[in-house]
């Protein structure tokens, strides 16, 4: 499980240091895509192999099926660690997630996410966390 956060910056090169706790659990071979609300996704290879399944189980009929299909795989690259714990992040995700300089990773369950640090604090308002507590017991969630 991927948990924590950690401020590192991406370089002029587009290459990122992933944290070791992170590098443990991610294996030789990984992959990275778009992720929601305008961040990156790092998933270990099993954890991708099983949503790529689910992806590959949406009817082609369906548009908005096709459209989130295509939103994670067209997006998705494999990536290796080179010897100082580096991936290099392709240009257009770069763009994606607006990553210039500052950024944030952060361990969210099965996945890793990357963010702009500007973008992690507009996203981080904890500030209504009571009602979206109380909405969580709706999908089975309770504290």
């Amino acid at each position: 499980m991927f948990m924590g956060e950690y401020n590192h910056t991406i370089d002029a090169k587009g290459r990122l240091i992933i944290p070791s706790k992170f590098r443990e659990l991610l294996g030789e071979e990984f992959v990275l895509t778009r992720g929601l609300d305008g961040c990156l996704y790092i998933y270990p290879m099993d954890e991708w192999e099983s949503f790529e399944m689910k992806l590959r189980s949406l009817p082609l009929t369906n548009k908005n099926a096709r459209t989130f299909s295509r939103f994670f795989v067209a997006g998705a690259t494999t990536c290796e660690l080179d010897r100082q714990g580096r991936i290099l992040v392709p240009q257009t995700l770069r763009e994606f997630a607006s990553l210039e300089k500052d950024v944030v990773l952060t361990g969210n369950l099965n996945r890793i996410e990357v963010w702009s640090k500007e973008k992690w604090n507009e996203i981080c308002d904890y500030d209504d966390m009571d009602s979206i507590a109380e909405s969580m017991q709706d999908m089975g969630i309770t504290i």
